[in-house]
């Protein structure tokens, strides 16, 4: 039995991180493949060196560009790897375009497709996360999912019970494993920082970035928030682009600007802020298991069960409110938070298991 894996994008390294090792437990033969749409060191190499992940046996190289340029490039580049390597099945993460591209080449080549994460939804067709998302799940053949109600979404789209797999959160078996080792890491005392007296921004969805007006409403909004409470900003590098087109400056001593943190910095951060301001996905689970106040700067979330039942708290277009909501719950702390269920730190044996019944 042969399983290749379809990574692109530094939330699929964390996912599929645990998957890998759980499926080798297994002495299950695997194939990782890189497509290259995070290709820098920042956002790529020293995810791999952190989680553990082996080198790709195939790098695709596809790079930056449009939506559509990605997607083509990951198909046309794919096709024959999968065609040498006849895998039994190939797995996807999450919602990137490399996640949908992948998808599409192993439906085309009759190759079963496992969708990890499978069911989330925004209902927000302006999300291009959003399209890859309903299109992966539509031609995949095994759907795991992290919680009941993107089983439910899935239900009611006509999706046959037999493919539904409710394993939890894979994202959180990689904080379960790291997290006492990030705990340890110098870097607050590197940035001068004090546990629980600053806040951790972190944005790079076009809906916050790509328009300038938008972004300097933003800029104000945290330099307002900072005058209280000291914010540390890793910067996505296509949120640096924009910040720069824009002629936006926002460096100083009480709003910081850092480049890309490795993953262990970042959760040693987030592990210790006040309250996490965010437009990420992967940022509104992570905050919900650590009990950390969570500020989603989106009008929607795929993933409601961190308002339900963790500390995270939509802002949408009244950021204006948002100094004012994130200084008070830094005084008062976050609203009470329950663990999901089966976000325990074992979904990808969960995974590995259904895998080996039905392909093995």
């Amino acid at each position: 039995m042969k399983v290749l894996h379809v990574v692109g994008a530094r939330p699929n390294f964390m996912k599929a991180a645990p998957v890998l090792a759980a499926l080798e437990r297994r002495k299950v033969e695997q194939v990782l493949v890189h497509s290259g749409q995070h290709y820098d060191d920042d956002m790529s190499k020293v995810f791999f060196e952190e989680l553990d992940l082996p080198k790709p046996d195939a790098n695709l190289g596809v790079g930056p560009g449009t939506h559509a340029f990605q997607t083509a490039e990951v198909m046309k580049r794919l096709e024959p790897v999968l065609e040498a390597e006849r895998p039994r099945l190939v797995l996807v993460y999450g919602d990137v375009n490399s996640t949908v591209a992948a998808a599409l080449v192993a439906c085309k080549l009759q190759i079963p497709v496992g969708h990890v994460e499978a069911g989330l939804r925004s209902f927000d067709r302006t999300m291009p996360e959003e399209i890859n998302r309903v299109l992966t799940d539509r031609i995949s053949e095994l759907l795991f999912v992290h919680c009941a109600g993107a089983r439910s979404n899935l239900v009611k789209e006509g999706v046959e019970e037999n493919k539904l797999h409710l394993v939890g959160n894979v994202m959180i078996d990689t904080l379960v494993r790291i997290l006492p080792m990030a705990r340890g890491r110098p870097v607050l005392e590197e940035l001068g920082l004090t546990q629980t007296a600053y806040g951790l921004v972190t944005l790079h969805r076009p809906s916050n970035v790509d328009d300038a007006r938008r972004l300097r409403r933003v800029a104000r909004v945290l330099k307002r928030i900072a005058d209280e409470l000291p914010l540390v900003f890793p910067v996505h590098p296509r949120t640096r682009a924009r910040l720069r087109e824009a002629g936006i400056e926002m460096d100083d001593r009480r709003l910081r600007l850092l480049g890309p943190t490795g993953y262990y910095d970042f959760l040693c951060l987030e592990a210790n802020a006040r309250a996490v301001i965010t437009d990420s996905g992967g940022v509104q689970e992570e905050t919900t298991y650590l009990g950390v106040p969570c500020f989603t700067l989106r009008r929607n979330t795929e993933r409601p069960i961190t308002m339900t039942h963790g500390t995270n708290r939509l802002v949408g277009d009244s950021i204006e409110d948002l100094p004012g909501e994130v200084l008070d719950a830094s005084r008062n702390g976050g609203e009470e938070h329950r663990i999901p269920p089966y976000w325990d730190g074992k979904a990808a044996d969960r995974i590995a298991d259904v895998v080996v019944q039905q392909y093995g």
